[in-house]
């Protein structure tokens, strides 16, 4: 699927004011695009927030020259000087400077890569500016920091009800737009479900729509996961059993998966095993953000539960 295909492309926002963002945060954003001056920024929080979205809505508002690196895809030092290298030493068409947009920088070699990137910010200050975007903070250098000016999209919880409404309305305009019918209270409990993810939302939108109605049919499948087979699976160190359940509930977010035995541990899992299993869920959760394969990683986790762990 091409990227005009993507909802999450097609639909992207290309203002700072229509991007779904906390007043205090967009107001931030709303302030440098008022004043016309750009500055070396790093943007961290949690994935689906709208850190590259506000990156480029920011270029195209100050009409600037701008190149976006994937620092999970592209992050062999060569490749990141050659691309900035070659960006940077023309002139902009708009006039004035160029942006780099380094994405998921937070993928890049600490012990490498990450202090090469110091060496361009520094080389190429009189041409350009720098945004970097991350995840996880703590993944990106010191002298990066100091380098930049770092802005946390924290969405704190009393927040989410405004946000989710302003979410609620461009969902419906989007599904207007592609002819999708459907329930306002599906949208609502999708929105709830992913909030502040909205880029998952999205995607998980444009897979219910694929029959042309989004409906109440599809509650089941968003429905929070039954784990009472996965618990009989591990009590009973039946590893086919618990590799099964798995590949049947492959959908499932890891995320959720992890959050769901966090719950309910304490139906199945003996007191005393109880801080173990919260070391070992917190371990591969954090892991779960760089893995390759996610499936291979929720089994490991599932693994050291079942080897190491009391159940009831």
């Amino acid at each position: 699927m091409t990227n005009e295909f993507l909802w999450v492309e097609k639909y992207r926002p290309q203002r700072i004011s229509d991007i779904v963002l906390p007043r205090t945060i967009k107001k931030t954003f709303e302030d440098i695009v008022k004043g016309g001056d750009l500055h070396n920024m790093l943007l961290t929080g949690t994935a689906g927030l709208g850190k590259t979205t506000v990156a480029k809505a920011l270029c195209k508002e100050l009409d600037l020259d701008y190149i976006l690196i994937n620092g999970s895809e592209e992050g062999n030092i060569d490749t990141l000087r050659g691309k900035i290298k070659k960006f940077a030493s023309t002139v902009s068409l708009q006039g004035g400077y160029k942006v780099v947009i380094l994405d998921e920088a937070d993928y890049l070699n600490a012990q490498s890569t990450q202090p090469a990137l110091r060496g361009f910010i520094e080389e190429f200050s009189s041409n350009c500016r720098f945004i970097l975007t991350c995840n996880f903070k703590n993944r990106i250098i010191e002298p990066l920091h100091s380098r930049c000016t770092p802005i946390e999209f924290n969405i704190a919880k009393k927040d989410h009800p405004a946000l989710m409404a302003s979410f609620m309305e461009r969902c419906g305009m989007i599904l207007e737009a592609e002819g999708i019918e459907y329930d306002k209270a599906v949208i609502a409990e999708i929105i709830m479900k992913y909030c502040p993810d909205w880029r998952r939302v999205l995607n998980e939108l444009q897979r219910y729509s694929a029959s042309g109605v989004i409906d109440s049919g599809i509650l089941v499948s968003i429905s929070e996961v039954n784990i009472e087979t996965l618990m009989k699976s591990l009590k009973g160190k039946n590893f086919k059993g618990m590799r099964q359940w798995v590949v049947d509930n492959i959908d499932v977010e890891p995320a959720a998966l992890f959050r769901q035995i966090y719950d309910h541990m304490g139906d199945y899992i003996d007191p005393q095993s109880i801080p173990q299993v919260v070391l070992i869920l917190a371990d591969y959760q954090y892991k779960n953000a760089f893995v390759a394969d996610h499936e291979l990683n929720v089994v490991a986790c599932l693994t050291e539960i079942m080897a190491g762990c009391q159940f009831k």
